[in-house]
């Protein structure tokens, strides 16, 4: 199953708080690019941040995954998940064909 996951920063939390643990963040997220966890990543353009777009067996495993991040472990950040697949009406074409 593929989950869009969009990150959350903490209220109140500055680029200088997150800069110290950027090395080790980066590091674990090429981890899981690696293991094919982490299919693509994204990094926003509306503000400082990252996309994921994560290969999982499940939302829990997914999020069980992210939890393992040190930005998240440290509670600077935390990520919505929406679980995400095929546009269901293209099937509607098929079957007129």
């Amino acid at each position: 199953m593929q989950i869009l996951a969009i990150d959350k920063p903490q209220q109140g939390i500055t680029e200088e708080a997150l800069a110290p643990h950027l090395p080790q963040e980066l590091a674990q997220t090429i981890g899981l690019y690696l293991e094919e966890k982490i299919r693509t990543f994204y990094f926003r353009k509306d503000r400082p941040g990252v996309i994921f777009l994560l290969e999982s067996d499940s939302m829990a495993h997914a999020r069980e995954m992210l939890d393992q991040l040190p930005l998240v472990q440290e509670k600077l950040l935390d990520f919505d998940l929406i679980p995400i697949g095929p546009l269901k009406p293209l099937e509607m074409l098929l079957q007129n064909a």
